[in-house]
């Protein structure tokens, strides 16, 4: 990344009010800011690219890693629960990252338009992966942070700069993935329908025999091709959607753990509290007067 971009990445978070993330004047465009490495975090991913401009980070879906440093973007093609770290802040050179959520309407038009589309192959790829973010799509994001200090200009140029990146991101070194992770072929647009229905009905009991006949597979071929994708099974998926809703809910104080327990779909408190403990580290309570301490 140049050094321009890193300073204008670093001004704006340092004109803006509150802390990260600040959420810009553009649509779908957020800026993370760190000075600090930090301990690990839990959060629900949607469809990004996740620009590091200084420091690096990793970030897990179920059992996978992904490292990612200053010039590289993680892309992500569908919504994952997760875990990141940042490992490398300080307040001299804060983490600084642009989150660009992707507009897969967009995508598809971009690409309606090639001569020559990418081609993706039959593989089913995991639904993330990490790409080097320079040259064309560099430029993207510095023209998207000049675009901030004209606010009047936002809505005529910030989807041209966005039709651009998906232009860049499909016909560079990586468009057969983006085209396959990102567009949803095939197998791949199936397992997402599933995941979309799994999403919208986490805190009921589901079987995995419902989720395969929305995806229009067989039981064994729903469960490879999910955990394929997602790096987790589809229990494990739910699980993870039950808890992080569950801690937002105490966060928040819409609810106390027992109740927050029964809204995500527990019925047993005893079960979250030992769940949530092996997720977060620590019982519903402590973790979350831990968190509004801090």
């Amino acid at each position: 990344m140049t050094r321009a971009l890193v300073e204008s990445v670093k001004r704006y978070t340092e004109s803006q009010s509150g802390q990260s993330p600040f959420v810009t004047p553009i649509e779908g465009v957020t800026i993370l800011r760190s000075d600090h490495e930090r301990h690990p975090s839990h959060l629900l991913m949607k469809p990004a690219l996740c620009v590091v401009v200084q420091g690096a980070k990793w970030t897990t879906f179920g059992g996978k890693r992904y490292d990612y440093r200053a010039g590289q973007a993680l892309v992500v093609s569908v919504e994952l629960p997760a875990m990141s770290r940042i490992v490398q802040a300080s307040p001299d050179e804060p983490y600084l990252c642009v989150v660009i959520e992707l507009d897969l309407a967009v995508m598809r038009e971009v690409m309606e338009q090639l001569d020559r589309p990418p081609v993706p192959d039959g593989e089913l790829g995991h639904g993330v992966f990490v790409a080097d973010f320079d040259g064309p799509l560099a430029d993207c994001v510095q023209r998207t942070m000049r675009l901030l200090d004209t606010p009047h200009a936002i809505p005529v140029i910030a989807p041209m700069i966005m039709r651009e990146i998906c232009y860049w991101l499909l016909t560079g070194r990586y468009g057969a993935e983006v085209a396959k992770l990102v567009l949803a072929n095939g197998h791949v647009e199936r397992v997402v329908s599933a995941i979309h229905d799994l999403r919208h009905r986490f805190a009921e009991t589901v079987r995995i025999e419902e989720l395969a006949s929305v995806a229009q597979m067989s039981l064994s071929a729903f469960h490879r091709q999910f955990k394929a994708l997602t790096s987790m099974t589809p229990l494990q998926y739910q699980k993870q959607l039950r808890l992080l809703e569950a801690r937002h809910l105490m966060l928040t104080g819409a609810a106390n753990a027992e109740a927050a327990a029964y809204r995500v779909g527990y019925e047993s408190p005893s079960q979250f509290s030992r769940e949530y403990a092996r997720m977060f580290g620590a019982p519903p309570r402590r973790d979350i007067a831990a968190l509004s301490a801090a």
